[in-house]
């Protein structure tokens, strides 16, 4: 951390200090720089306010080093005018926001159909908890108000989204569970997209765990998927869709269902033992009773 301005500001009120710290976040993104700009007295912070060079696009005139100076300037300028109106108005800004365990299993339901496959697989898994006494929660993404990433890297200033919709609740549920299970049929070779501005909005989650320095390892996370096809070649977008989202927010992987050809078997209860399987997986997992290479092998269909 690097300080590259540091300046006393006299008021009616008393002596306020600003000061702009340099951060080199390249462990998130190669060269990206966070700078941070606060406001205090003595050692009490009374606002602050982040920006990373990550957030500007080569075609501006300005870049994250300039906007926080000139925001410095404008703090300058309001607190030698106005004090206490400008302590108030941050105050205002700070939010707490109530983080509580919700479920045991967040299963990711990522079908538009809420009475096909993979609504079927997504009861399976959530029984499957239930019997051993853990909580279940199925997740509808397609039923939800969640906007789409825009790609503005804010959530490395705060660890937080700009967005204030239903992910703030879905990222709340993945980060207390124990297993995270992603349902997804297969859509023209990937997954739908309710799933995917999921996948997408938990880089607030990945920000957040950088920050924190909480690697989130104790997580396991399985993939069920359905396709209508027959061959495994169908799923290997999925895969590597679902198992870069698992790697994002530090979700071991415990294995995989691949069950093809559906255009045809038309129902997965029509597959002998394919429960009991799902069964098992879902309760070891919960258990500690197998490792990820164990499972990942067990697991194909």
């Amino acid at each position: 951390m690097e300080q590259i301005l540091h300046r006393d500001v006299n008021t009616i009120d008393g002596i306020y200090t600003l000061t702009v710290e340099k951060e080199d976040l390249s462990r998130f993104y190669p060269g990206m720089i966070r700078y941070t700009l606060s406001a205090s007295s003595g050692t009490r912070a009374l606002a602050i306010f982040r920006t990373n060079s990550y957030e500007y696009s080569p075609t501006v005139s300005f870049d994250a080093e300039m906007i926080a100076m000139d925001r410095a300037g404008e703090w300058e300028q309001q607190l030698m005018a106005a004090p206490r109106e400008f302590l108030t108005a941050h105050a205002s800004r700070k939010e707490t926001v109530p983080f509580t365990p919700v479920a045991d299993v967040v299963i990711l339901q990522g079908s538009p159909r809420a009475d096909g496959n993979c609504s079927i697989l997504a009861g399976w898994v959530a029984d499957a908890a239930w019997e051993i006494h853990k909580k279940a929660q199925v997740i509808y993404p397609h039923d939800l108000n969640i906007k789409s990433c825009i790609g503005c890297y804010q959530c490395y200033n705060t660890g937080t989204c700009t967005f204030d919709d239903d992910m703030r609740d879905i990222i709340n549920s993945i980060r207390y569970a124990s297993l995270l299970v992603v349902c997804s049929p297969v859509y023209t070779n990937s997954v739908p997209g309710g799933l995917k501005l999921v996948i997408d909005r938990c880089q607030a989650y990945h920000a957040e765990l950088t920050m924190t320095g909480d690697s989130a390892g104790h997580k396991k996370g399985l993939i069920v998927s359905v396709a209508g096809r027959t061959g495994s070649s169908h799923f290997s977008c999925v895969k590597k869709v679902v198992n870069a989202f698992l790697r994002n927010i530090g979700v071991n992987p415990a294995g995989e269902f691949l069950i093809d050809n559906l255009d045809e078997l038309r129902d997965v209860r029509s597959i002998t033992g394919l429960r009991e399987k799902i069964t098992i997986a879902v309760q070891r997992s919960l258990t500690g009773q197998t490792t990820s290479s164990d499972n990942s092998q067990e697991l194909r269909e």
